[in-house]
């Protein structure tokens, strides 16, 4: 598998170097230089969620690894359901929240940790990474206690919930936390500084896991192909909760490589780069501003440079494919109590994708919204918006009275790189 560097594209490196090293020369993104389209569509999607996830991503890679480890890496990394529910006639739900931490980032984090593992032919290797909130837990589960693997996680002190919080930063052992005065594109910032220290990068022998990480983009497309099998249609629309844009890439990948989706609706909320950039054509990310959905409060999404190459930075034929909407909070807590009404339980981020869906759906479409987090990672809005009470699952209640352990650091880069190098 060959990839390049987005912003220095005579930087080549495999499927395993993009891995290890995460982001490339002057925090440019690692890319595929070229998807192949899916030669047997029909046959695969005959398969169960494991086995066609094992051969598509053994054709993303391009044989970089043998079918047989592929297959072993995805039975380990997506070992839980991933249904849709219907919600209407037209609108259906894909539920991603169902692994260990209630969200969806259990698919790239739990594969991207199976790679680290087989590519790591160092003694050690340390995973810096940022989180909005899901990240965090889905990357700590992942790698916890694995031999030779640190784990810094760098997150928005005060802005992410408490449950959210407490599954990723109670673990000890080699998980190591930090929570940072300011917001998720500060913390972005610390970490893609530390990327640009060859120092740093060398001590430490650095990767991320965050969605610029392609294992967990990777991932991430499979499930892409678990809708198309249940709705093989030329009108099928997928509505993408976006923050940081990883989520919608991967649907964007399936799409190149064959999965029959008509278009993609953006979904976001108060933090509204990616809709107004493609109504005015300009790219001016505002400060952050802090929402319900919390996960996707990230103002200077990563991802998108991915989006562009997509469409080799043709604007005109991007929004052809992807249309965008924005949501405030109370159109959010609106969008809750609707699916109230048609007895769907959801938190603000699903709500979002929901609203989105139901704005710009036509009669010959079939719509499909897509559930980041399990309601009861945001029980204090869902139970005080809907007045309904959830209870825990077995995760959230075996963390919920654990102790913080956390350190709480200011969002300055040069002081985290001084740290790093001690």
């Amino acid at each position: 598998m060959k990839l390049h560097n987005l912003k220095i594209p005579t930087q080549q490196v495999s499927f395993k170097q993009a891995v290890i090293q995460g982001i490339g020369q002057e925090r440019g993104l690692f890319f595929v230089n070229q998807f192949k389209p899916l030669e047997n569509l029909d046959e695969i999607l005959a398969m169960d969620f494991v086995d066609r996830s094992s051969h598509i991503i053994h054709h993303l890679i391009d044989g970089e690894l043998p079918f047989e480890q592929v297959s072993e890496m995805v039975s380990k990394a997506f070992n839980f359901d991933v249904p849709l529910v219907e919600v209407t006639d037209n609108m259906t739900c894909l539920e991603l929240f169902h692994g260990q931490t209630l969200a969806f980032k259990d698919f790239g984090a739990r594969f991207m940790a199976q790679c680290v593992k087989a590519f790591n032919d160092k003694k050690y290797v340390t995973i810096l990474t940022a989180t909005s909130g899901d990240t965090g837990a889905a990357v700590a589960h992942a790698f916890y206690k694995l031999e030779g693997i640190k784990v810094k996680i760098l997150y928005p002190k005060g802005k992410i919930s408490n449950l959210q919080e407490k599954l990723f930063c109670t673990l000890g052992e080699n998980i190591e936390t930090y929570a940072v005065e300011g917001d998720f594109d500060d913390c972005q910032t610390m970490v893609k500084a530390a990327f640009d220290s060859d120092e740093i990068r060398n001590k430490h022998n650095l990767t991320s896991a965050n969605s610029i990480n392609i294992s967990r983009l990777l991932a991430q497309v499979c499930y892409y192909f678990e809708i198309v099998s249940k709705y093989y249609d030329d009108n099928l629309v997928i509505s993408v909760p976006s923050g940081n844009f990883g989520n919608l890439t991967a649907g964007l990948i399936a799409r190149q490589i064959g999965a029959p989706i008509k278009r993609f609706i953006a979904a976001t909320n108060a933090n509204d780069t990616v809709p107004r950039y493609l109504i005015d054509k300009t790219w001016s990310p505002n400060k952050t501003v802090e929402t319900v959905a919390n996960a996707m409060d990230v103002s200077d999404p990563s991802n998108w440079p991915r989006i562009m190459s997509l469409f080799n930075n043709d604007l005109d034929k991007l929004t052809q494919v992807i249309s965008a909407v924005i949501k405030t909070d109370d159109e959010t807590f609106d969008a809750m109590k609707e699916l109230q009404n048609l007895n769907y339980i959801a938190e603000p981020h699903t709500a979002i994708a929901y609203a989105g869906l139901k704005d710009s759906l036509h009669e010959d479409e079939q719509g499909v919204f897509i559930s980041t987090a399990h309601p009861s990672k945001f029980i204090e809005t869902v139970e005080e918006e809907l007045g309904v009470k959830i209870s825990l699952p077995k995760a959230l209640e075996a963390v919920k009275n654990k102790e913080n352990l956390s350190i709480s650091i200011t969002n300055d880069t040069s002081k985290f790189n001084a740290y790093l190098l001690k």
